[in-house]
Formats: structure tokens, C-alpha cells, sequence
């Protein structure tokens, strides 16, 4: 089944999936959409080229430009819609998502729900496939209520999910947020700790011990990973060269970003773009 409906620029749908539906499809026919997906458990699914062998429901938060693969054992549901319809940059202060569900420079936000939470959530997958069937002048503002549900309810059982309990996690928990968020922001202008440090007013000692208190990565790798995710998604999505890409990135020195790419790839530039055209 599917839904869709427009609301002059604003766009919101639903589609079912199953095994006839593969992921190639959805990464061409949905690419400039923002998306929830809801996978059933006994799939596979490759988000940002990181695998998930689903043992348990999972919802996934996938932005416009994101690499995405189901295999063709996943089924569920996948809501999608554009920026002007919601847009979580702006409506942060809603839904305290943006750097935790998307733009989340430490983990693909993979949100996984025991059964009865994955019931509940189902149950608002279908409040949003019925709402879509209804004519009624409210259903703008239905969807939208229907759709911060579904991601404050994910926020919450993310924070569960990585031990956000007391005022201090809450606190530390809500720096590296912002420090997510800055990092999405200008990742391709700003590649140091450094400057960094200087957006959030503090000593780059003291952004690389708060980060590293509650994270395995340090501030240089996030913001080195953040930007060779974006050269992976451009080599994958685009036919950008290679040189067009560092430069896109904010490096002038094509033999450098080659370098960079390289070391954290752990293969090239051409290596990567020709393994995922395949």
C-alpha cells in the first residue's frame, strides 16, 4: 500500500514495502526525501555503508543524500517527506532530535524497539496511513502531529538505549549534541579541533576531554569521519571527479584529500566509487 498527498510545496507519503521492493528502487525513486523507515526484524539494511542484521524491529532516520540498501528480505513501512513539510532544524526546540535521530555525526541513528514498543509505534504508522485516506482540512496538521510523535518517542527510547538517566548525562549527553550539530554545520569549511573549540568557547583540551568522557571517538575523528562520509555518499551519488569532491570539501590540495580519504577509508577514492557502482 502507499499514500501520498501535497500541500503546496509541503510533501508527505507513505509505502509499504516487501521482498518485490528492493533498496535500489527506494534510493532512486526517494533520494531528496527525508525518511523514517520501519523494518520488521529478519532483514538486512546498509545505512551510510554500515550494516544491520535486524534481530528485533528498527526504525532508521535517513536524511536527503544518505546512502541507504534494503535487502530483499526487509518489509515494513517507510514514511518520507520534504523540508518544507518538517523540518527538524527548525522545529528542534519541539522535539530535541536534530544531532541525536539526524545529523548525528557519532552513529547512524538506529533506533531498535522491544515488542510492545514496536506495537505502539506500529500503531502510529497506521493513525498515518488512515489520516492520509481521510479529506479533511486538519490532515496537514494531523500528519505532523502524528510524525513528532514518532520522533519524540524515538528520542526517548534512544537516550534509554545509551544510559541518558541522570542530570549529568543529560547535560554531557546535550553538549555532544551541540557539538554534532556544529560539526554537521560546517564540516566543510572548519576541519580542525580547534576551531571547534572556538564555536563552543571552550579550550580544545578541554572539547576533546568532555567528548571523549562519554565516547570511544575523539573531536578529530568525528569531524574527520563526518567528512569522509560526505566524499563517500558524493563518490557513490554523484559523478563528481575526485579533485571536485576535496575542493567541495573544502580542500584545495587534491594529493591531500586523496591521502585523507585513503587512511580512513582504508582504500581509495576510486577504489570505494567503483565497489558500490557494481
Amino acid at each position: 500500500m502507499a499514500g501520498f498527498k501535497q500541500f503546496t510545496f509541503k510533501k508527505f507519503g507513505y509505502l509499504d514495502f516487501d521482498k518485490n521492493l528492493t533498496g535500489h528502487l527506494l534510493e532512486k525513486e526517494y533520494k531528496t526525501f527525508i525518511k523514517i523507515f520501519f523494518v520488521k526484524a529478519g532483514g538486512r539494511a546498509v545505512v551510510d555503508f554500515k550494516e544491520y542484521d535486524l534481530r528485533q524491529d528498527t526504525l532508521f532516520f535517513v536524511n536527503a543524500g544518505q546512502y541507504f540498501n534494503l535487502n530483499e528480505q526487509c518489509t515494513g513501512t517507510m514514511l518520507y517527506y520534504n523540508r518544507d513539510f518538517y523540518c527538524v532544524e527548525i522545529h528542534d526546540k519541539e522535539v530535541a532530535c536534530d544531532g541525536i535521530l539526524f545529523h548525528n555525526v557519532y552513529d547512524i541513528p538506529a533506533v531498535t524497539m522491544e515488542n510492545q514498543v514496536a506495537e505502539t509505534m506500529q500503531g502510529i504508522f497506521n493513525e498515518i496511513k488512515a489520516e492520509l485516506d481521510l479529506d479533511d482540512s486538519s490532515m496537514e496538521e494531523m500528519l505532523r502531529i502524528l510524525l513528532k510523535k514518532i520522533i519524540i518517542k524515538s528520542t526517548r527510547i534512544w537516550k534509554l538505549d545509551h544510559q541518558i538517566n541522570t542530570d549529568e548525562a543529560r547535560q554531557e549527553a546535550e553538549f555532544c549534541r551541540s557539538f554534532s550539530q556544529m560539526v554537521e554545520w560546517n564540516y566543510t569549511k572548519r576541519h580542525t579541533v580547534a576551531e571547534y573549540a572556538d564555536l563552543l568557547n571552550i579550550s580544545p583540551k578541554a572539547l576533546n576531554k568532555r567528548i571523549t568522557r562519554y565516547s570511544n571517538t575523539s573531536p578529530n575523528e568525528v569531524i574527520k569521519n563526518r567528512i569522509i562520509l560526505e566524499a563517500k555518499r558524493l563518490l557513490v551519488h554523484t559523478s563528481l571527479s575526485v579533485k571536485e569532491i576535496g575542493y567541495k570539501l573544502g580542500y584545495d590540495d587534491p594529493s591531500y584529500f586523496i591521502r585523507l580519504f585513503s587512511k580512513q577509508a582504508d582504500t581509495s577514492p576510486q577504489n570505494f566509487r567503483l565497489q558500490y557502482q557494481l
